[in-house]
């Protein structure tokens, strides 16, 4: 097949890094923003650079995406699964951006792969899906509050009789750290999803082998720089529901919250899981708040974030599974 139909997936899944940019980019920053440890321009751009380093240490990531979520037809109709699979994801992405919910696009694009993969008629590994998708997409977040929530009562014991002013002083310049370590993890995560998808259209169009689930470094570092891009245009919808709208965070607050889904996300890196990183910072932020009191976190907020999770892979799965429907006289 020719090189054209990977391009136009290249240029879709590109797309899709870019929205996914600009939607997470809150993960990383938003707590280091209203806690005033970093300005939004400072922000942005820390998070430009560390989404654009961790992107390279991110490759088991992509395998998962690349190998073991569908088993990829080859010739058009693989090409079509792939564009159905980003265009679906994309279009879920927006929406919730516009709405201003942290929704994830991890979980959007493995919805929007099984949705087109279902209408395709193609194989949908399902205990790949449930291993590596499904099961911690149910532990990460319980986690992120256990963690949260253990970080910030240690916090509040080792410094509970220091000076409030200079302990916060010292927590905004601790963030700097936290939130460059949470910007890093995303990059590991997000960057490295896209990259598997077009190893997918890859193998579809025959010009890489089926049984060779490595993804190319220069879909690695494509995806790299498009995100960092899209991490810079800023996610502000976004940054004010979880910087304010779950609860109002002061800075020792921000740096638990930070670290703890900072150590999340590289645990599940490690292990190959493609995670949601809106799943782990809001967690984290829901268990840090929770040592203030149960009242201190707006639950409503909460919930509406939680609506917009189980919608996620529903939504898009059936928005890819549509737009596959639409072109598949192609195939």
């Amino acid at each position: 097949m020719d090189w054209w139909p990977v391009a136009l997936v290249v240029v879709l899944a590109m797309g899709f890094t870019y929205t996914n940019g600009f939607h997470d980019a809150a993960n990383a920053i938003a707590t280091s923003v209203t806690t005033r440890a970093l300005t939004p321009r400072i922000a942005l751009g820390l998070g430009a650079v560390m989404n654009l380093l961790g992107a390279f240490a991110g490759m088991r990531v992509a395998e998962t995406i690349g190998s073991d979520i569908v088993v990829v037809p080859t010739g058009a109709t693989g090409i079509v699964l792939c564009v159905g699979a980003l265009v679906g994801a994309t279009g879920w992405n927006l929406l919730t951006w516009w709405r201003g919910l942290p929704s994830s696009s991890t979980h959007a694009l493995v919805g929007g792969l099984g949705g087109a993969a279902l209408a395709a008629g193609a194989s949908v590994q399902w205990g790949s899906v449930r291993d590596k998708v499904a099961i911690p997409m149910v532990v990460s977040p319980v986690v992120g509050v256990v963690g949260g929530f253990l970080v910030m009562t240690a916090i509040l014991w080792i410094f509970r009789r220091a000076s409030p002013g200079p302990t916060a002083r010292g927590f905004r310049y601790a963030q700097t750290v936290s939130a460059a370590a949470m910007a890093f993890g995303h990059g590991m995560q997000d960057a490295t999803k896209t990259a598997g998808v077009v190893a997918l259209a890859l193998v579809a169009a025959g010009h890489q082998p089926a049984d060779d689930p490595s993804v190319p470094l220069w879909v690695i570092a494509l995806s790299a720089v498009v995100l960092s891009l899209g991490s810079a245009a800023g996610g502000w919808r976004i940054m004010r529901t979880l910087g304010r709208g779950i609860i109002h965070l002061d800075p020792p607050q921000g740096f638990a919250a930070e670290a703890t889904a900072a150590s999340v996300l590289y645990v599940a890196t490690a292990t190959g899981a493609p995670i949601s990183t809106t799943h782990a910072i809001t967690a984290a932020i829901t268990g840090v708040g929770a040592t203030r009191s149960a009242k201190a976190v707006r639950w409503g907020v909460a919930r509406s974030i939680v609506l917009a999770w189980v919608l996620t892979f529903p939504g898009a799965g059936l928005a890819a599974a549509l737009v596959y429907g639409l072109l598949s006289p192609l195939t």
